[in-house]
């Protein structure tokens, strides 16, 4: 299998790469570990997490990619930062059955995520608009960076300050007699 996956890698990305993989390979194990692990991650990047179950789907294909597209924006309300597409919460799949049901009623992509927003508020939006009611959401990160480079500022000001105001001591005289004698044995 670790062969199959190596020859697919190699035509598909770097042969170089590849070939220099499979001589290590077969000198140490650790090359396999790696192999694996980027095959893991290629997979799971490959496959989509989607918690929409088969019989949620609706029937009409463009209907139903509305709903994706909308559920992709809407928040979970009990995972808090997966869209209502990803989470696997009863809540979730409720809410994917509600946008489902205002598709079929007719309503627009916009009238269900006001008719949401209206019941769940600005929360419900992966990518709230900037409002007022929003405006602590979108400016918190900036200030909070802000803070923390403050901060790292005024303790490196106050260490190197703690640095300078710190008197220098002078040599005592076997400091100083050791230090021309290494100087003397440095010209030497």
């Amino acid at each position: 299998m670790m062969k199959k996956l190596l020859r697919l890698l190699s035509r598909r990305h770097c042969p170089a790469v590849a070939r220099r993989t499979r001589r290590a390979w077969a000198r140490n194990g650790r090359a396999r570990t790696l192999w694996l692990a980027i095959a893991a991650l290629m997979a799971l990047r490959a496959a989509p997490a989607v918690a929409v179950e088969p019989g949620e789907m609706l029937k009409d294909p463009k209907l139903e990619q509305r709903a994706r597209k909308i559920s992709e924006g809407l928040r979970c309300l009990v995972c808090q930062n997966q869209s209502i597409d990803d989470s696997g919460a009863q809540l979730a799949q409720d809410l994917r059955i509600l946008v489902r049901d205002r598709l079929k009623a007719g309503d627009t992509d916009q009238q269900v995520k006001d008719y949401l927003v209206s019941r769940y508020g600005n929360f419900i939006l992966l990518k709230p608009p900037f409002e007022w009611d929003t405006l602590l959401l979108w400016i918190s990160p900036f200030a909070i960076l802000a803070l923390g480079a403050g901060a790292a500022l005024r303790k490196s000001r106050k260490s190197r300050q703690a640095v300078e105001d710190k008197p220098a001591t002078p040599l005592s005289e076997d400091e100083n007699a050791r230090l021309k004698s290494l100087l003397e044995d440095g010209r030497a």
